[in-house]
């Protein structure tokens, strides 16, 4: 079996047990589409059980990319003080409202290369805003997705941006948006490198 097809048949496994999962994700369940770019922005190294109520409560006060770009930088760091690197995630978000609404009329860029110009967006950003935003193919490599794709043998990388390359070659595209959601929540009920114990998982009723 090649590495598309052990791809292929251990994902369906995967979907089969946490498709219909109603736990949110980050980058999920917001009205805008600059929400979604924010909040994915403040959800890198945080856990979203502390981003999306920090984001929830600042989206209340904060509720326009106007109000965002024309605050004080020190009142965004208050309202997202729980996240982790909130001073620098402050200065990103507001400059960002800037750049949204100076350069793109508001909208969020749907290419990844205008996406990555953007403060504070890299690569898993851009891409996890492509697929929930623009609902592009696009593979979004988190610690989960990079920490798995490693362990089950699905590629052999030491970075992000080679695993995202990789998993390109060997997975079809109708597969793409659908694998960080996924392995985000398999990842996380299943912490460290034990291949078997992942497998496992995936056996359990």
């Amino acid at each position: 079996m090649n590495k598309r097809e052990t791809f292929i048949r251990i994902f369906k496994k995967a979907e089969k047990k946490y498709g219909k999962s109603v736990k949110r994700l980050a980058a999920e369940g917001w009205d805008k589409d600059w929400k979604v770019l924010l909040a994915t922005i403040c959800s890198a190294q945080n856990r979203d059980e502390v981003t999306i109520p920090v984001m929830e409560e600042f989206f209340k006060k904060f509720n326009t990319l106007e109000k965002i770009a024309g605050a004080h930088v020190e009142a965004i760091k208050k309202a997202i003080r729980r996240i982790n690197y909130f001073e620098s995630k402050a200065g990103y978000m507001k400059e960002t409202a800037r750049m949204l609404l100076d350069d793109y009329g508001g909208k969020v860029p749907d290419s990844i290369d205008e996406l990555v110009k953007l403060k504070g967006v890299g690569r898993k950003t851009a891409n996890l805003v492509l697929a929930v935003v623009h609902n592009q193919d696009s593979i979004t490599v988190d610690t989960h997705v990079n920490r798995l794709s490693n362990v089950l043998g699905f590629v052999d990388t030491r970075s992000r941006g080679k695993t995202e390359e990789e998993l390109k070659k060997i997975v079809p595209k109708k597969y793409w948006s659908r694998i960080n959601r996924i392995f985000v929540l398999w990842g996380k009920e299943v912490p460290g490198r034990d291949k078997e114990k992942l497998l496992k998982k995936l056996e359990e009723e």
